[in-house]
C-alpha cells in the first residue's frame, strides 16, 4: 500500500494547505537536492516539480508526494514560514553502529547487572 493511501484524509488536507511552491524550493536547497533528485525521490515527473515550483498548480497527488517525501527527510512545513527541521532520527543519527535506544538500555542494564553481580560487602571478621 502506498504511503499516500496510508496517510489519513485529515493529514492530507493539512499538507495540501500548508505545503507551498516556495517550501519546495527552500526544502530542496536545505537538502542540497536538484529538481531532478526531488522528482526521483518522490516518484513524480521532473516537469511536475518544475510546474509546481513555478506555477504552484499541480494535482493533489503530486503535491502530497512531494511534501511527504520532504517530510520523510525530517522537514516540517508551516504557512508563512520557511521549512524547518523536525525531530527526526535522520538528523541526529548516532555515530556508532548501535541504535541509540539499545545503547542506552544496554548501558542502563549493564550498570544494573554490574551492581547485582558485585560481591556483597562482608562484616569484618566473617
Amino acid at each position: 500500500m502506498s504511503s499516500l493511501a496510508m496517510s489519513s484524509y485529515v493529514e492530507q488536507q493539512i499538507v495540501l494547505h500548508q505545503f507551498t511552491a516556495k517550501h519546495s524550493v527552500q526544502a530542496r536547497a536545505m537538502l542540497g537536492w536538484s529538481r531532478e533528485e526531488l522528482a526521483r525521490q518522490a516518484s513524480v515527473a521532473v516537469e511536475a516539480v518544475q510546474h509546481f515550483e513555478h506555477q504552484g498548480d499541480v494535482g493533489d497527488e503530486t503535491r502530497l508526494a512531494l511534501a511527504f517525501r520532504l517530510e520523510a527527510e525530517g522537514l516540517v512545513f508551516f504557512p508563512g514560514f520557511a521549512p524547518g527541521w523536525g525531530m527526526s532520527v535522520r538528523r541526529f543519527d548516532a555515530t556508532t553502529s548501535e541504535p541509540a535506544a539499545q545503547g542506552i538500555l544496554s548501558r542502563l542494564l549493564g550498570s544494573a547487572n554490574a551492581n547485582a553481580d558485585a560481591p556483597t560487602p562482608q562484616p569484618n571478621g566473617v
